[in-house]
Parts: C-alpha cells; structure tokens; sequence
C-alpha cells in the first residue's frame, strides 16, 4: 500500500494560526474534490477557529475516563475505518489520553501515513525535543510534551506559519488568542516581544537548517560541485599559530553581515596523522569557533592549498578566509608562491580573504633613519659582485676576439652600475677594481697577466672606479631620500592616528600606548600614574592595568630589563623598554607624551564631570523639595490652622454640624501633612542608602489585602486575580505593602468612575509578577521613566494629594527588595504597573500543548 504524505505547520508560538491555517487548507482541498475529514481539533475557544471548521466532517472523539474525569482524544479507528484522503491532525507533540492505543499522537499520525492516508498537522517550536531546553532558557517555561525531532525531519513538507511578534501580541490583546482573563499575564510572561523574537528566529533557522540539508542531498544526488550561494558559508582557515584567533573573528564578522551565515572552521593535518605542532592553541580556537557558533573541522590531506579548497567546496562555501604567510621576503623568494598564492588561484569562484595579523609583521613601526642602505642590501651588493663577476668573465672568456674588447668593457661597466644600485658605494668599488683586474687579466693583451702595457688601459681602470663611485653616490643619496620621506609619512601617519584616538573620546591611552610600542619597535611600555600601572603594552598582549593593577590598588612587577623614563606632565611617567632611541626619535616621543597628557587630562575632567552629576541631581532634589515643602506642605497646614483657630474661637458660637465638619477637615489635613513627612523621610533614607530591608517569604495575599484594608478599598473597586498556587516572593512585607499601598492609590485616582482596578499575580520562571491594572488615560511610552522621578504628577493637586513621591517610593521600596518596578500599557487602554519579585520555590509548569503564560 503506497503510504500517505506528511504535511506540518510549524508555528513559533500558540496563536500565530497554525490551526487555522490547517482548517483553511482542508476547506481548499475539500473545494477541489478531495476527501478531507477533521480527525481532531483544538480550537482552545477561539471563535475563528471554530468558525473555519464549519463545513468540514469531523470524526467523532474517543471518551476515555480517566480518575474520574472524562477526557476526549483522536479516535483512530475510526479515522482509519472511515479511510479519507486527508486526515486534519492537530497538535501533532501532544500526548495522548490514558487507555488510548498510542502514549503519543505523532503515533498515531504514523499509523494514519501507514494506511495510506495523508495528513496535515501543526506543531510548535517548543515542543521540538532538541531545542525543548533553549526555549526553556528563552521563555522560563519547561514544556513536557516533546516531540522526536527525527518524527518532524521525517515529514515530507514542513513550513512555517510567520507572524510579527508585535501582530501576536495585538491579536493577544484583542482576545484573539486567550481570554480576557488571561491576557495581562500573557502578555507580561510569554508573549514578550523578545521572547516572541527569539522563538520566531528558532522556527525560521530550524527550517533553514531542513532547506539546506534538503539542498546538500540534492546536489550529492546530482553531483553538483559549483557553489550556490543559498546563503553564506565563511570557512577560516586555522594553522594552530597565533594569527587565529583573529582570522575567526573576521570570519565570525563575515558570516554576520548576511542573515543566516556559518561559520566554519577547518585544520589541515598530514596524513601521516603526526600531531599538529600547536595543539593547545587549537583547541582554544575551536572554543572561540563554538562561542561564535561557529563549527570546526579537520582536513586530511598532505597539499595543504588543495585540501583547504576542495572542502570549502564540499562545504558549499562563499567564502574563504585566510592569515597573510608569516615568511619573509626572501624565505618567499627562495621558496616559490606560498599557500595563499595557490588557494587564490585555485579557489575559482569562492572568495578569498587574505587577513594581516600581527605575525605577519602587520604592525605599524617607524623605519630606521640609520645608514642609507641596509646591511641586507650591502650584503646582496658583495653576493652579486662576487657570483656576477667570475660568470659575466667566463661567458666574455667563451666568445672572446680581437673585436670584441669594445663590448667586454662595457659589459664590466653594467656590471658595476647594476652592483652599485643593489649595494651602494662599497660593492661597487668591490666590483669596480674585481672587473678591472679581470679585465685586464682575462681580455687585454697580454693576456693572464695583470701588466698594463697601456697608459689608456689605466685610464679606462680609473674610469670604472669614477663611475662606481658615482652611480654608488646617488643611489645612495636617493635610498636616503627614501627613507626619509617613508618616515616622515609614517610619523605623520602616527600622529595623525594619536590625535585622532583622543578625538574620537575612545581608549585613547590604550591606543597611545599601544602604538609608541609599535612604532619605536621597543619590548614594552607602561604608563603609570602615581606610581601605579595605569596601561601596560608589551609584545605579546596589552594589558589594561586599570582592571588590573588599578583595581588591586597595588602597582604591577616591573620589568627585569631597565626601562627609559619619559615624564608626561608633572602626574604621570612613561616606561620605555627596548633599544635605545635617536634622537629624532625623543622629538616625536614628546609629542606624544603631550597627547598622553592631553589624553589623561581628558580622562580626569570626564571623572569629574560624572561626579558632579550627582551633586546637581542631589542639588535639583534639593530644590524640588524646597518648593514642594513651600507648595504642598502649605495647603493642609493652612487648612488644619484655619479649621482649629475656628473651633477654639470664643467670640462666635458654631453649630455641632459646623464643628464636626472643622474636626474632619483638621484631621484630614494632620493626616495628610504626616503622609507628607512620611514620604519625605522615607526619600531621605533612600538617598542616602540608609533604608532597611528584611526579607522573607512572603504570601501575596497577605500583602495585597491589608493593603486594600488601609485603603478601604471593596470588591466594586478592586477586583483581585491571586492564583492559589502563586509560589511566595522574597520580599520584605512591610516595605512591599506600603510600594502596593502607593500603588493602588494611583490606580484608583485615574481610573475612570465604575470602572474598578484590577490586581493579578502570575508565576515567569523563577520570579513572580504582581500587575496593578487601571482603565485610565495611560502614560505614553516617552514619559514613562518620568513618572518614577521624585515630585513628578500628572495634574494639579488639591487638599488630599501628596508631593509625587508614590511612585518613587514604590520603585525604591521594590528595588531595594531585589525585585523591579515597570510601567506597562493596560490592553484596552490604561496604565499597568508591574512588580517583580523573586520566587521562594519553584513549581512545575501545567502539561498542556498551550502555554500557559
């Protein structure tokens, strides 16, 4: 029997219409004359859904009863007697009820494919047996039902159904997805936009990662080697040596700027299978390939460039990075083209990357003005006089005749112009006298002899040496020439590069240290600071000692080697180890002690601007509760003054109503004016960091409802959502009830008449969350951090309101607990202000397909 074809709708979280989707295909393929039954549904209550399966057959549940509940699942013998085309199977990860043939439903569906039967289903990303843990870390929620992910590779179509996080969670908030009941949790716990993010990103990568398997047996099958860019692959190329740990990151670079890019690390070893000869720096570039979620792999293959490229073909690589070769010029010269040269030539059309790294010799280094010409120079110079002279000879010596003196002279005299422009003034006089006695020795009569019987052949000896000397004066002088504006560019470069550092406000005394360490070519540099490491450059890192030395407030070992001492100002002194420097060189050095100077200036004055940032908050606090203490603190002490002036006036006599009206209105004012004092004693504490705080368990209840007793709120004015099962906060209940007291006040003042706030608990991961939700005007989203500032109100106030410290308080109260204070949106409009909390105990999330937020 030919068996049926599975067909799945991945969706990132629940609510973005996988089942929807499923139902809405069904009717299609129903409209085009195929045989489609419903086979199970779970619409979890949304009207939409159930709407969609209107029209379609649906084979009727199984009744189990199971510790005496009646449970309902996926009857499979009657999907299978009733034999359709196409069989609508939801929540394909779900597990099934006791007594049922199969624990799980993906069994099921396996027995409806085996009969033949085609199937469309649905499945979340969460309930992915392999990324069960990643969406744990993402979400804080475990999901029990779980499906292979060999069952979901196995289906011969999977395909995402996408929507915006930001469209999940309108549709939440329009109660699309869950009832209202549910909603403020919902969005607050699981339904984040970062959670939604992330889950989203899982399902799309899961089916690209299904895409490109799929494409790589393709092109196996049919034997493609080209590449196709489907998306881009970096492959680094790794040697063991110092240079890789830059070349990953490069890569790592590369691989980012394109969606969906890979990382891939490759060592060629030989086939002999001898151990590499830095094995422990591989192994920590093969930790830095996996941080970056790269993957590493080793070659086998003895030529080096061939085996590289063959597996970044296999790889269907884009790209291919590589270090510059470590050899020098004239290693590379002796040796041929090394390996970048070949992987270049034979990469065809994969990208090569050759990166520069500081074993290259990459680093910027001021050349040396010493002589003109460099002792290799002067070397070759000898070399070339001393090999060139004995063959130019014998080759003259081979074709030698009476006619030929003319051509043999001028022959010597290239040979003493082409040994001067390689070596200068000395090899070529070498070589001047070396062709003028050969000359005269091997080609002018007599021969073998070194008599000048001519007074022309003398003079044609002193010409060679003039013209040496010559040609050897102005090579040199253009060699000087060269070097001299070579320096002068790169001090320009150096200074430019300094000065730019301190500009751009960077690590400028990193990079000032950093780079006279390179340029002078010296071991190591320190700049120190009150006798104390503030920066330290050395040849093989550059250490940062204000995390080092600073911090442990003790200076760093110095040096064994003696150190040059550059003073930089009249706080701070420059350590110089190495060779000793000329003194064209101290002339840049103090120009860049003076951008030191200027850099640590920088850095002083930007410490003292942070420290005065507090004084002028603490000097604005200052002045806000001056005029509130002017401003609010008037109003009821008048009101109280006024009311007990009139109850203690002798000359009139008041009726009783009059009297009991002056008593509420002085206590109500007294009652005010101590909130007041309150407030402000409690801000007082809390700049100066002086608030206690005792934590414990505490039960949410036993909070939030003496707080409503002091308020004397009802249940027409606050509705309460207190989840018995809530696990306890670490809080302290004091301080807690007196941020939910704050709290409540202000939800009650901007709530509209007969509409009541609301106050709902719910458990995300390790921390609880308690919402206090009003229906009023809202905040919008750029004032919300205004609101927690002190003597921030909206509106004006009267009699009872106090000086726009609750919210402030609260955020203290709740922060000083270890917990978090935000502002939210209400769905439907308003403000919700949610408390967050550590939990005492964790509990086990429910056993449901949906998450329960």
């Amino acid at each position: 029997m030919k068996r049926g074809r599975l067909r799945v709708l991945l969706g990132a979280a629940p609510g973005v219409g996988k089942t929807y989707s499923m139902l809405e295909e069904g009717r299609r393929l129903q409209g085009e004359g195929k045989d489609v039954v419903v086979a199970v549904v779970e619409t979890h209550g949304r009207a939409a859904t159930a709407l969609m399966a209107e029209g379609l057959e649906v084979v009727p549940r199984m009744l189990v009863r199971h510790r005496g509940i009646e449970l309902s699942d996926l009857d499979l013998a009657a999907v299978l007697a009733r034999r359709p085309e196409i069989a609508l199977v939801d929540e394909l990860a779900h597990t099934n009820a006791p007594g049922s043939v199969h624990t799980k439903r993906y069994q099921d569906v396996e027995a409806l494919l085996a009969a033949g039967i085609d199937v469309i289903s649905t499945v979340n990303i969460q309930h992915i047996e392999s990324l069960n843990d990643v969406v744990q870390q993402i979400t804080g929620v475990p999901q029990r039902e779980t499906l292979p992910d060999a069952v979901l590779r196995a289906a011969d179509q999977v395909e995402v159904i996408d929507l915006a996080p930001q469209a999940l969670r309108d549709r939440l908030a329009e109660g699309n997805v869950y009832p209202a009941a549910r909603i403020d949790a919902a969005l607050s716990n699981y339904f984040r936009l970062g959670n939604l993010t992330a889950l989203r990103e899982l399902a799309l990568l899961w089916l690209a990662d299904e895409v490109d398997t799929a494409l790589q047996s393709y092109r196996s099958e049919h034997g493609i080697s080209n590449k196709w860019e489907a998306r881009e692959r970096v492959v680094v190329a790794l040697t063991g040596g110092p240079e890789g740990d830059t070349l990953i990151r490069r890569g790592a670079r590369i691989a980012a700027r394109s969606a969906g890019g890979e990382l891939i690390a490759a060592h060629v070893i030989s086939q002999d299978g001898l151990a590499t000869p830095h094995p422990g720096a591989l192994a920590a570039q093969r930790v830095l390939v996996e941080e970056l979620g790269g993957s590493y792999h080793q070659v086998v293959g003895d030529d080096i460039p061939r085996a590289l490229v063959e597996f970044a073909r296999a790889a269907n690589a884009t790209q291919l990075v590589i270090g510059v070769s470590r050899r020098n010029r004239l290693t590379a010269a002796l040796s041929g083209p090394g390996i970048g040269s070949t992987i270049t030539r034979e990469s065809g059309d994969i990208d090569v990357h050759i990166v520069t790294h500081s074993a290259a010799g990459g680093k910027f280094a001021l050349p040396r003005l010493g002589g003109s010409l460099t002792v290799r120079r002067r070397l070759a110079g000898f070399a070339l006089a001393l090999i060139g002279g004995p063959l130019l000879t014998w080759l003259l010596v081979s074709f030698r005749s009476e006619e030929s003196i003319t051509s043999d002279v001028l022959s010597y005299q290239l040979l003493v112009v082409v040994v001067a422009l390689v070596g200068g003034l000395w090899p070529a006089l070498f070589a001047a006298l070396l062709s003028g006695l050969t000359l005269d020795y091997f080609l002018v009569q007599p021969l073998y002899t070194v008599t000048v019987a001519e007074p022309l052949h003398l003079f044609a000896l002193s010409l060679y040496l003039v013209n040496a000397l010559l040609v050897s004066y102005v090579v040199d002088q253009a060699a000087r020439r060269t070097r001299t504006a070579r320096r002068a560019a790169a001090e320009s470069e150096l200074l430019a590069t300094v000065a730019g550092s301190v500009l751009r406000g960077e690590d400028a005394l990193q990079a000032l240290v950093t780079r006279t360490r390179e340029a002078f070519g010296l071991d190591r540099v320190r700049l120190l600071v009150g006798g104390a490491v503030l920066v330290e450059a050395s040849g093989t890192d550059a250490a940062d000692g204000a995390d080092a030395a600073s911090a442990s407030g003790v200076s760093a070992a110095a040096p064994a080697t003696t150190a040059t001492t550059v003073p930089i100002g009249t706080r701070a002194s420059l350590e110089l180890y190495g060779p000793d420097l000329a003194a064209s060189e101290r002339r840049l050095l103090s120009v860049i002690a003076s951008q030191i100077d200027a850099a640590l200036e920088h850095r002083d004055l930007a410490q003292t601007a942070s420290e005065i940032g507090p004084l002028e908050e603490a000097d604005r606090m200052r002045s806000a509760l001056l005029a509130a203490v002017g401003h609010d603190l008037r109003r009821p002490l008048a009101a109280a003054t006024t009311a007990i002036s009139g109850l203690r006036a002798t000359d009139i006599t008041l009726p009783e109503s009059d009297r009991t009206e002056l008593l509420a209105t002085a206590g109500e004012s007294l009652d005010t004016l101590a909130s007041l004092v309150t407030n402000l004693l409690d801000v007082s504490r809390l700049q100066a960091g002086a608030l206690a705080v005792a934590l414990g368990p505490v039960d949410l209840a036993d909070v939030v409802l003496p707080a409503l007793d002091e308020l004397g709120l009802g249940p027409d004015t606050v509705q309460l959502d207190l989840p018995g099962e809530t696990a306890p906060v670490l809080a302290d209940p004091g301080l807690l009830q007196r941020a939910v007291v704050n709290l409540l006040t202000n939800a009650i003042r901007f709530s509209p008449a007969g509409t009541p706030a609301r106050v709902s608990a719910s458990r995300f991961a390790d921390t609880v969350q308690l919402r206090i939700m009003d229906q009023g005007p809202g905040i919008p989203a750029d004032r919300r951090g205004d609101v927690f500032v002190p003597f921030q109100r909206l509106g004006d106030t009267d009699n009872a309101t106090g000086l726009g410290l609750g919210l402030a308080l609260s955020k203290g109260f709740v922060e000083g607990m270890g917990g978090t204070l935000e502002a939210d949106d209400t769905p439907g409009g308003g403000l919700t202000m949610v408390i967050t909390l550590p939990a005492v105990v964790s509990t086990a999330a429910p056993a449901s397909d949906e998450v329960s937020p």
